[in-house]
Formats: C-alpha cells, structure tokens, sequence
C-alpha cells in the first residue's frame, strides 16, 4: 500500500458522501421539503430535485418526446461555505467543494446530518454507501509524458502523432475484501492562462450491502472506503504531483 500524506494545498475540488436508503412508504416529498425548517440558518437554500427523462417515438413519424421529470428531493445549500445536503426518497448526501480541510470534519459533519435526515426519515434499510472524491491536477507546461505526474494515462502508439488534444479513461476496479469497488475516472481540460494543463482524476468508491439493524456499521465501512480511495490515490500519482500540493 502506497504512503498517504496530508497536503497543505490539497487537489479535491469537490468531496460526496452518499447513503442510498429505501424509505417506509408514508415518507413523502413534504417530509423532506419540511425538514429544511430545522436546518435554514445552516443551509439557508433550497431548491428541487429532480430526475429527467428523455424519449423518442419511432416509426413512419419518428420525434423526439417532451422530456418528463419527477421531484424526488430538495437540495439544502449553503453557498457561502459551499456546501450542500441532498435530502431524496432514495437517499442521502452530503457534497462540500473546495476547500477541503480534512476527513474527520468532513465526516464528522456528514454523519451530524446523516442523524438529522435518519431521525426524519426513519429509513427501512440502507442498500449502498458511497465516497467520491473528484480531484483537479494542474501540471505545470511543459512536460513530456503524462507519467512524469500520473501513472494512469493515455499511451499512444509510437507511429501516431503524440500530441493529444483531449483524453477519457474509465476504470472499474473491484475490491473482494470490501465487497466494494471504485470507479475511476481521468479526463482533461483546456490549459489555463497561467500555462497549466488541468487533470481531472475522479475517484468513486461504492459498497453496495444491506443494513438493517446495523446501520451505525456504515461509519466502519466509511473508514474503509477511504482508505481504498487514498490507496487508489497514492498509486496513481507520483513524487513529482505531489511536490504540487506542499
């Protein structure tokens, strides 16, 4: 297992903590929309949540079909300290974007609300826990090699042209041991002015299992998606990446 380390200027742009519940049948859309009474000094926004679907219609006619969308939840946000608590039928989450201090406020905090949404809510059981940690690697121009800073990157063929003007890589890994897995995803954006090139290094852990009388559980399960997601981290970038964060 790679060494973590704690950066002073740390990549994450934005860190989720999600738990995906099935709730009793008289929760309804009203039981969370008024939840928002007891927490608007904290997140004094809210706004709907909601699914979209698209369709179309086939035949001698063939159309696009109005889009359908049902509401499915609210987001509580608090802009000033950017962050925001989503309270859905299906489930809970707690997103705060840059800057991130550390893990135990971040969950620390995500558990608080956690309790305020579970005590509301009563949940029959949850089903999935998830931790994603969305990071941004500006690499400094010029370099020759993306693996002078990352070692999961695009290799293209020695006889093609080796300029790459946009890349998208998709990993599923799993891990037994966890009955988890962790979806990786890496992608680039356009250069910035200061003549930096912007690495999008996506890390989502998910363990997918029952609880039911065991739901305090979850927060030992946590601990240990995190420690996958540093692993998955730690190994994916090199000595030269993390000179960046210090």
């Amino acid at each position: 297992m790679a060494e973590t380390e704690l950066f002073p200027n740390p990549p994450i742009t934005e860190s989720v903590l999600e738990i995906i519940v099935r709730l009793p049948d008289e929760i309804d859309i009203n039981a969370l929309k008024n939840a928002h009474s007891d927490l608007k000094d904290r997140f004094p926004e809210i706004a709907e949540l909601r699914t979209i679907t698209a369709s179309f219609k086939l035949g001698k006619d063939p159309s696009i079909l109005p889009p359908t969308g049902a509401l499915v939840g609210y987001h509580f946000k608090s802009p000033p300290h950017r962050k925001l608590m989503q309270c859905r039928l299906n489930g809970f989450a707690f997103n705060k974007l840059k800057p991130y201090q550390n893990w135990k406020d971040f969950s620390s905090e995500a558990r608080e609300l956690w309790d305020f949404y579970r005590k509301r809510t009563n949940p029959i059981k949850i089903t999935r826990i998830s931790l994603r940690y969305i990071n941004r690697i500006e690499i400094p121009f010029p370099f020759d090699d993306f693996r002078e800073y990352i070692l999961m990157s695009p290799i293209i063929p020695p006889n093609l042209p080796q300029g790459v003007s946009q890349f998208f890589i998709r990993l599923e890994i799993p891990k037994d041991d966890l009955a988890a897995k962790a979806i990786i995803t890496q992608t680039m954006e356009l250069p910035t002015k200061e003549k930096k090139l912007p690495l999008i290094l996506d890390i989502d852990v998910i363990r997918e299992s029952e609880y039911i009388r065991n739901m305090d559980q979850i927060w030992v399960d946590f601990e240990s998606l995190r420690s996958f997601k540093n692993e998955i981290f730690f190994n994916s970038i090199t000595e030269k990446t993390k000179e960046l964060f210090r």
